[in-house]
């Protein structure tokens, strides 16, 4: 049962990750997450995966942060 609720909190901070990623790109003044994910040198398909909430690693994180101009603390900010 625990490994159940661990996955499905993972599955959460993931969608959670995504959202706050699609908030900030349109933040940014990227309506469609194709144009944004071009302009900044990142796979089109991958980074749509990102926003539905796929597993993304820290140095991609990062890299899509600066290109957003956000910082990671406040990125993280409210999220849990």
């Amino acid at each position: 049962m625990a490994n159940k609720m661990e996955e499905n909190d993972e599955k959460l901070f993931l969608k959670n990750i995504g959202e706050r990623l699609k908030f900030y790109r349109k933040k940014a003044g990227y309506s469609n997450y194709e144009y944004f994910a071009y302009e900044n040198n990142i796979s089109r398909p991958q980074y749509g995966k990102y926003e539905a909430g796929a597993n993304i690693q820290l140095n991609t994180l990062y890299k899509i942060l600066k290109a957003l101009k956000v910082t990671p603390e406040e990125f993280f900010k409210g999220i849990e």
